[in-house]
């Protein structure tokens, strides 16, 4: 017996737009079973991810919540916009990562490289260099795929191991800061290479967020009013309808690697200039790789990546405080995030199949029995 997933015929456009929301309850659910089973209490554990996190959010004493929501939604905002337009034309970067690293480092170069460069034009230069070097990195799985038809999930994920490794031994090697009592780490950031905050006043959300914004906006208005927005989601329904039109599949696969891969490396820039301010060895908790579950949990609509990143930064902090305050590791935060993709994905798989358990015929069954 075997198990077939079958295309309905119809899908249910009420539970099309439930899904998310039926996603994230059975991840309570499910959460509430880890947690049971860590041998802690399901119901302050729950609280502690996503209650106690919005509770000073407006509150004039712990309005650096809210600062902190932002800084965390920024990346994962910008990569999970450029992941859709890769997801929507059917090319599965898996990567972004790495590109993410790659881009923090190019960008970096200046103020690590030529300190003494101190000038307005400095962070503009920085930010422009890092999306250059994301994008040029998410351009090896494209051109792999286009030219010798890889696979480029195994590409672009093996590449953000090579970029890891990659700055790790920058910042133990070149790059280390001299004055830094031996740690891996760059020398800070002067005051042109930092991207400044929005409010400096009251928190410290910088411009990164400004920038996912518009990504948002100007990534759904490509997607839905013009002509390149049709290519894409053409070529990723059905690529031979795209053929007909005359659309170029191996060009789509570049412009979509450019564009997730050139928004990675925004965020690892904007990220790396705004919150940190030097180059460590690690400079993200895996947002390239949550950004995944933002994109689909926003059903691959920018506007609702918006949205999902705003959710999903808040189980970070969520997560953050669960470990303060009921001593679970970061591990179990990162378990509790892959729930909410597997549910997501299951969710929409269920809408669109339907399950079919099919029974092996009894000729097979005695042919093979004779050959054996």
């Amino acid at each position: 017996m075997r198990i077939e997933l079958v295309k309905r015929p119809q899908q249910s456009a009420l539970f099309s737009a439930l899904s998310p929301f039926i996603a994230l309850g059975l991840t309570l659910i499910a959460g509430a079973i880890m947690f049971s089973l860590l041998g802690k209490n399901p119901a302050e554990a729950l609280y502690y991810y996503f209650i106690d996190p919005l509770t000073g959010l407006w509150d004039e004493n712990n309005r650096w919540q809210l600062h902190e929501l932002a800084v965390k939604a920024a990346p994962l905002i910008l990569i999970a916009v450029g992941l859709s337009v890769c997801f929507l034309s059917n090319n599965w970067n898996i990567g972004a990562e790495g590109q993410f690293t790659i881009g923090a480092i190019v960008g970096s170069i200046l103020p690590v490289m030529y300190p003494d460069l101190q000038s307005w034009i400095v962070l503009p230069l920085m930010l422009l260099m890092g999306m250059i070097g994301g994008a040029a990195y998410a351009s090896v799985p494209a051109y792999l795929k286009a030219r010798f038809n890889t696979n480029e999930i195994l590409t672009s994920l093996m590449l953000v191991y090579v970029a890891q490794l990659f700055l790790d031994w920058l910042v133990r090697g070149p790059w280390r800061n001299p004055g830094g009592m031996n740690f891996p780490e760059t020398r800070n950031f002067h005051e042109y290479a930092i991207l400044p905050e929005v409010w400096s006043s009251s928190g410290r959300a910088h411009w990164g967020f400004v920038f996912a914004l518009v990504a948002a906006v100007a990534a759904w208005f490509m997607l839905s009013r013009t002509l390149r927005g049709f290519e894409v989601k053409v070529l990723g329904q059905s690529p031979r309808a795209g053929r007909f039109a005359g659309f170029s599949a191996s060009k789509m696969v570049f412009f979509a690697f450019i564009v997730s891969g050139a928004l990675a490396g925004l965020a690892g820039i904007s990220e790396v200039s705004g919150a940190i301010g030097q180059l460590r060895p690690t400079i993200s908790p895996g947002y390239g790789f949550a950004a995944i579950i933002v994109a689909f949990l926003g059903r691959l609509n920018p506007l609702g990546i918006v949205a999902a990143g705003l959710i999903l930064a808040l189980s970070y902090l969520g997560g953050e405080a669960a470990q303060i305050s009921i001593g679970v590791s970061d591990k179990v935060v990162r378990a509790f995030q892959g729930m909410i993709l597997f549910f997501v994905l299951a969710c929409d798989t269920l809408i669109h199949y339907r399950v079919r358990f099919v029974g092996t015929p009894a000729v097979k069954t005695a042919e093979a029995s004779q050959n054996v």
